[in-house]
């Protein structure tokens, strides 16, 4: 495919603001810092409601891939306004948009790619899946299970634990690295790299 077909699109999911930056919810965020920071690219308002780097991964040059690196400014659960307002401004299809979101059902720091599927209660996903469909690429960030009683909606807007943050610059590099090799190998191979 060329890019005649329009950028990719990686959203990474998270909640706007300080209080929320370092929460296990926002590891979409930071994955999205990484890789604009690997562009060596800030981030800049756009109209969409978002903060947006736009660059190339892959081979130096314009053989690399076009790539917009997005974060909704909108709170999780209404991820989908700006992902489609961006999605039609850059003309970019389902297909060459990718969520990069943290996810309950897999271990700490594990990672797993696909194409399409539920929300498994995500709300960003659900609000996405609601304006896009639900035929668009994951790079799901394992966060693991709260621990005892405590409810899923206090645990996902908890930051890491200390134990956690000493692996999690590893794990956010890693992620990066599997958003990158998905936009330039394909999904097959990235999942082969990158699925744990």
């Amino acid at each position: 495919m060329t890019d005649a077909a329009g950028p990719w699109l990686i959203v990474g999911l998270g909640n706007p603001g300080q209080e929320y930056a370092a929460n296990r919810h926002n590891v979409g965020f930071m994955v999205a810092d990484l890789l604009a920071e690997r562009m060596g690219s800030k981030f800049k308002a756009h109209k969409a409601r978002a903060q947006v780097v736009e660059g190339r991964i892959g081979a130096p040059g314009p053989s690399g891939r076009r790539v917009v690196v997005a974060k909704p400014m909108s709170f999780m659960n209404l991820s989908g306004g700006p992902v489609t307002a961006l999605r039609d401004f850059y003309k970019a299809p389902v297909e060459r948009i990718i969520a990069v979101h943290d996810e309950l059902d897999i271990d700490y720091g594990a990672l797993r790619l696909k194409l399409g599927g539920g929300d498994n209660g995500h709300n960003g996903l659900k609000s996405m899946t609601k304006s896009l469909g639900p035929d668009y690429h994951r790079v799901r960030f394992g966060i693991g299970r709260p621990p005892g009683r405590m409810q899923v909606a206090d645990f996902v807007l908890k930051d890491f634990s200390s134990a956690e943050r000493k692996e999690l610059g590893y794990f956010v590099d890693r992620a990066a690295d599997a958003v990158e090799s998905l936009v330039v190998d394909g999904l097959e191979r990235a999942q082969s790299t990158y699925n744990s």
